[in-house]
């Protein structure tokens, strides 16, 4: 094969590439609507439609010669030809197994775009049997499926489809974009630039009418001296009087020549102010032609959901289905992406904890199957609301105030006359969850915490709502359809400048020293009627304070983050002007108070601050460092594992974290052992010889002196049922070895002690 030929299919393979994910991302939507029922009608038009799909991506795959993506698309063929004939039931078999084909179709495709023939891991040959297998003839005695009706099939319109390009569209890749919007904004700092050389141009003529004002007086004076003298410039006069002639006669000369520079100097002003209204505009035009480009529906965004809640449903033994309503709005692309992993997060919970199973449900009067609803409607200001709600089970707020009165957010007083509204504030403290186990899915307490980190970050905000015990639960999420151009308010401390994000900071504000009152909490002060937590911006960045003491009054920031507030004092509020902010980049991707940098006009590196962290550092203090191998008060563990290699792996893992741990080889050594000594947590495995991690756990929670001890499981079972049974006998976590992850056993541990 020439180079020309292999160039072409690669060409060929990406076109491929995008073209298949379109028909995959269809035919999976199209199963997920047979799954939740659909009328007999609108049945036959998505087995058709799922039909076609298929039967495209088997012709688009024969042509780039994808031999095992083809043949699963012909087993696909006949599978979904059996439903149109009637010959095949709507049953949960038959979805599952539509499921998987469509899953390994999407695994076969990354194979083949990674240089990694499918075929070669028989992944391909197996999708294809298992699709086979569905029309195999039911055993003796089965009893028959109930067909799906046959009756003629009516055409589906190519814009039902979703994925199908519109006409007058074309692709590019996103890289494409990025790179485009770069240069675009990199434009910013051209215009920033330009303004900063107006404003200079524009300084220095007022600096030289300033000095022609003063050369105006001393020319007048001379004038009079030389009228006082009685002589006019020609008169015939001593040496001495003639020099001084001279003298005037050069300040009338250059008193033209300054008229005719500050004419110049002014026209160029005028001129510089006209250049500059027009870079702005054409700059802000391609800015926001570049926004539009990147402008995406909230669908693509959602579009992941409805499968992954009908897969967690099922492996949980639960009936979910999520509702979706006004995902057509357009917002930003990278806003998109940073809110991908927030909302599964928020979904994630609600079927986790939130839904109930259906038996739980219809004791309490509910349907068996659980809703989700997302309904995302457009707000003013450029802005979307996003609310994602579910009618499970609820948080009851006595869980809510114990666990938060446990990790001393609030006094017991305080927890019990808060409202609704404020416990659900509390939701979002990074530790805090009511889940009576944890599991890999939720229930550590940090995944709000982070949500809300990324919503605030995107210039958005995010609530929770908490009708009440059994009742459901709702996120109510505001965020910016564009990124929009950043303003930032400009403070000095000392030499210093920093930028602080505007959309935070509520108001600034200027007051005496003896407005300071002192709380239990700290220095407050008194703003529009509410007290208001007083921090030193110094301070809390670890500057040194200012060496002038600051005069008779403070000058005050008050930033907001959520339902927080706080007031900083600064030595100056220097301006509120728009900037342009770059991210920090490895190896500084995340460091605590600062969230990037900009560069002002005169080419001035700003730190931009982050103000979630400058919050909860003026709150709550710096945070305390984690516990290291010799620690004096190191919590201890008993390791239950009867592998000697994990065994051996967790001891030498938990050690390195700073605990000091025993291990046994199985259920009844742990037993004995727990029996004996004293131990802060129990880290188990299920499956062990005489007496596995279940039984266990249930013996521990039957003994009153171990029935408070804290119990981890980690174990290779995974289905919902293990799961339940975990949290029968009483486990406080549930961790599967597939997804073992050191970080998450350390934080859960300590979450737990």
């Amino acid at each position: 094969m020439t180079q020309d030929d292999e160039a072409f299919l690669k060409r060929l393979l990406a076109t491929f590439r995008l073209e298949a994910q379109e028909h995959l991302g269809t035919m999976s939507d199209l199963a997920l609507r047979l799954e939740q029922g659909l009328p007999p009608d609108g049945a036959r038009a998505a087995v058709e439609a799922l039909f076609r799909e298929a039967h495209s991506l088997k012709g688009a795959a024969r042509s780039v010669n994808l031999a095992d993506i083809e043949s699963v698309c012909q087993s696909l063929e006949r599978v979904l030809s059996a439903c149109k004939r009637g010959e095949l039931s709507a049953s949960p078999a038959l979805f599952d197994t539509l499921h998987a084909a469509l899953d390994g179709l999407n695994h076969l495709l990354a194979q083949h775009m990674d240089g990694q023939p499918g075929s070669a891991s028989g992944v391909g040959p197996a999708l294809s049997r298992r699709l086979l297998a569905l029309l195999s003839p039911p055993a003796a005695g089965a009893q028959p499926p109930v067909a799906m009706p046959p009756a003629p099939l009516p055409a589906i319109q190519a814009a039902e489809v979703q994925g199908a390009p519109a006409a007058d569209t074309v692709r590019i890749a996103t890289a494409k974009l990025d790179v485009l919007m770069t240069q675009a904004e990199e434009l910013q700092a051209v215009k920033f630039a330009q303004a900063h050389l107006a404003d200079e141009l524009r300084a220095a003529g007022d600096a030289l009418a300033e000095w022609r004002r003063q050369w105006d007086k001393r020319a007048r004076a001379s004038r009079q001296l030389r009228r006082a003298r009685g002589a006019s410039p020609g008169d015939a006069l001593p040496r001495s009087r003639r020099q001084l002639a001279r003298l005037l006669e050069g300040f009338d000369g250059d008193a033209l020549a300054l008229k005719a520079l500050a004419d110049r100097l002014a026209q160029l002003d005028r001129m510089a102010a006209q250049q500059r209204r027009v870079l702005s505009g054409r700059v802000d035009r391609l800015l926001d032609d570049m926004k539009q480009a990147l402008m995406l529906p909230v669908s693509t965004l959602l579009s992941p959901l409805p499968r992954l809640v009908r897969d967690l449903a099922h492996d949980s033994g639960k009936e979910v289905e999520l509702v979706v309503h006004g995902a057509t709005l357009d917002i930003d692309r990278r806003i998109l992406e940073q809110m991908k992993t927030p909302l599964l997060h928020l979904v994630r919970n609600a079927v986790d904890h939130g839904i109930e199973p259906p038996a739980q449900r219809l004791q309490a009067g509910k349907p068996a199957r659980g809703r989700i609803g997302i309904d995302v409607s457009p707000r003013e200001g450029n802005r979307i609301e996003i609310v994602l709600a579910d009618d499970g089970a609820g948080v009851a707020f006595d869980k809510v105030r114990a666990k938060a009165e446990k990790m001393g957010l609030a006094t017991p007083q305080a927890l019990a006359a808060m409202r609704p509204p404020e416990l659900a504030g509390l939701l979002f403290e990074s530790g805090l969850s009511t889940s009576a186990m944890l599991t890999d899915l939720s229930g550590h307490g940090i995944g709000l915490a982070i949500v809300r980190e990324k919503v605030e970050g995107l210039g958005g905000s995010i609530a929770a709502e908490l009708p009440g015990t059994g009742k459901g639960m709702a996120f109510r999420i505001v965020l910016p359809t564009t990124l929009a151009t950043f303003r930032g308010v400009l403070v000095r401390l000392g030499e210093r400048v920093f930028v602080l994000p505007s959309r935070h900071v509520e108001r600034v504000a200027r007051i005496a020293h003896a407005a300071v009152r002192a709380t239990a909490q700290g220095a407050a002060v008194e703003l529009e009627g509410a007290q208001v937590p007083l921090a030193s911006l110094a301070a809390v960045l670890g500057l040194p304070a200012p060496a002038s003491g600051g005069g008779s009054h403070l000058q005050l920031v008050v930033l907001a983050g959520g339902d927080r507030q706080v007031a900083f004092s600064v030595d100056e509020v220097i301006a509120d002007e728009e900037v342009l902010v770059k991210p920090l980049v490895s190896p500084l991707r995340r460091v605590r108070h600062i969230a990037g940098a900009t560069v002002l006009g005169a080419g001035r590196v700003v730190p931009l601050l982050n103000v979630a962290d400058l919050i909860k550092t003026a709150l709550h203090g710096p945070a305390t460092p984690a516990s290291t191998p010799g620690d004096d008060e190191a919590a201890s563990l008993l390791v239950a594992e009867d592998s000697v290699t994990t065994r051996t792996a967790l001891q030498a893992m938990l050690e390195a974290a700073g605990f000091r741990v025993t291990t046994a080889a199985d259920g009844m050594e742990a037993l004995a052992q727990l029996q004996r000594d004293d131990f802060d947590l129990l880290v188990s495995d299920v499956e062990m010889p005489r007496l596995d991690g279940f039984g266990l756990t249930a013996q521990l929670r039957r003994d009153h002196r171990l029935a408070a001890l804290p119990v981890i499981l980690i174990t290779a079972l995974d289905s919902s049922e293990d799961r339940r049974r975990g949290s029968e006998v009483g486990a406080n976590a549930y961790i599967v070895k597939s997804g073992f992850d050191r970080r998450r056993l350390v934080d859960t541990i300590r979450s737990l002690l």
